[in-house]
């Protein structure tokens, strides 16, 4: 064997050790290693998939295959974990029904986890769901809680059944979700309070809401309420799904206000008062899941820490200990929406029903603010309104998109909320494709204040009108369009 030759095995060998030693110290695991595998029941795959994620760094699952799990694994801080094509987390029912496949470690002690990365998981349903089990009010498939720098990328899930969402994160930071599918008779993307996210490159035929920022909610659909502000949602595509009713919203932009604590308060399900520092709520669920239709006086303010105490027949949720008296959207930009759904598209909302009602008589009235809808396609002939407003909103923005036959509406209940404010609504560049008559703004709450500015619109058709029904509100018009330009 000549010398040049046996330097370059030495060499070659020393590279290879070198490479494979570099390789194990970044923390490069293979689930396989610990024994997760399509041939495993789910309750061996759950404890193998769980020792591989508490090595942290780069875990991958790179033998395609169903791969059975019968309950929840946990991944923390700095982590990634990366599923190869063809890899499917089936839901089984070995130990019960359970609620998520996959949570960060930080949820269940209400400590952060940061740097965490999802990448390629396909979620089975298998008709296994349970509404919540680790924390009340958390009900995603894939679900975090307490997180900074989450990227969740190529999800799919195509059976979410009626109780979970596909996809709950609540109180984060930096967040990132793209390129998901999501089909199924829940919501896909549900959102609780958090600052700073994009949500992109996502096809949804879901039932119920396909987006949910959900600021404030039900008590069961959110461990904790506060503001969601400074996104970006694009190109998303809202599809129907054959047999589907037309229920939910493309998107629903959910607000709510509550007050302190005192004695003698009347409340209701979902009510949240403030109290010692912390939020509780009242979870008057009955045993059938259905809300129960009464109300209760309070009399016991109360003070536990954790978890749920009963006083005066209420059963109540320590919810946070993070105090805010409001809660709502902000800083929100919808870019490049195709709409093929004939459901309502976006609802600027609150609650008011045995579920949750979400704005308390007296609280502060919160105001959600600096929306904007750009590049918005609706493809269908539905007649449910493009922009529904039941809650104050300073300004939106409709831009560079393309209606059909509905516009916006605003409207309230009687006595609710004590002043809606006042909207500027900024409407331009887009292409109106009604025939006849088209109501761009009705207005059902007396006394609304609305100014309205619109430029740059194209009519497709000559006979094309826009229509104000101002009800009892007050109008400032400016603008471009037949039917309203002086």
């Amino acid at each position: 064997m000549s010398k040049t030759y046996s330097r370059t095995l030495v060499l070659t060998f020393i590279l290879f050790s070198f490479l494979k030693s570099y390789s194990q110290g970044s923390g490069f695991t293979d689930a396989a290693d610990y024994g997760f595998s399509p041939d495993a029941t789910g309750i061996e795959n759950v404890k193998s998939l769980q020792a591989a994620l508490d090595q942290g760094g780069n875990i991958i699952v790179g033998q395609p295959g169903t791969y059975k799990v019968a309950g929840t694994s946990y991944i923390g801080s700095n982590t990634s974990i990366e599923f190869a094509k063809g890899v499917i987390l089936q839901k089984v029912n070995e130990e019960g029904a359970f609620s998520h496949v996959l949570l960060n470690k930080g949820a269940l002690t209400r400590t952060w986890d940061e740097h965490i990365a999802v990448k390629g998981l396909h979620i089975q349903v298998n008709g296994i769901v349970k509404r919540y089990d680790k924390i009340f009010g958390l009900r995603g498939q894939l679900a975090f809680f307490y997180v900074k720098d989450l990227r969740i990328e190529g999800f799919r899930c195509y059976d979410i059944e009626g109780v979970q969402f596909s996809i709950h994160v609540c109180t984060f930071e930096d967040l990132l979700i793209d390129d998901t599918i999501l089909v199924g008779d829940k919501d896909g993307i549900h959102l609780g309070r958090g600052n700073r996210f994009r949500i992109s490159n996502a096809t949804f035929k879901t039932l119920d809401d396909a987006l949910a920022l959900n600021a404030h909610d039900y008590a069961t659909s959110n461990p904790e309420v506060g503001w969601i502000e400074n996104g970006v949602i694009e190109n998303c595509h809202d599809l129907s799904l054959e047999g589907q009713p037309l229920v939910g919203y493309f998107c629903r932009i959910l607000a709510g206000g509550w007050i302190d604590w005192e004695e003698g308060l009347e409340l209701q399900n979902a009510d949240a008062v403030v109290t010692g520092g912390r939020i509780y709520r009242v979870d008057g669920i009955g045993p059938d899941g259905k809300p129960l239709k009464k109300t209760w006086v309070t009399k016991t303010r109360p003070t536990h820490k954790e978890g749920t105490v009963e006083l005066d027949g209420i059963k109540w949720v320590m919810m946070q200990d993070d105090v805010q008296y409001t809660a709502g959207v902000r800083n929100v930009v919808f870019r490049d929406i195709f709409l093929e759904k004939p459901r309502q598209t976006f609802s600027i909302h609150f609650d008011n029903s045995s579920w949750s009602r979400s704005y308390y008589p007296g609280a502060e009235i919160p105001e959600q603010k600096q929306l904007l809808f750009d590049n918005v396609r609706v493809l269908h002939d539905g007649d449910k309104p493009f922009i529904k407003v039941n809650t104050p909103v300073d300004v939106f923005t409709v831009t560079n998109s393309s209606l059909r036959n509905t516009g916006i509406l605003f409207h309230g209940k009687e006595g609710y909320v004590p002043d809606y404010g006042r909207t500027q609504v900024n409407f331009y560049g887009n292409i109106l494709n009604k025939e006849g008559e088209m109501v761009l703004i009705e207005n059902r709450i007396p006394g609304k204040e609305i100014v309205l500015k619109t430029a740059n619109n194209i009519e497709i058709s000559e006979d094309f009108k826009a229509v104000i029904d101002k009800g009892e509100g007050k109008f400032k018009i400016e603008s471009d369009l037949t039917g309203l330009k002086k």
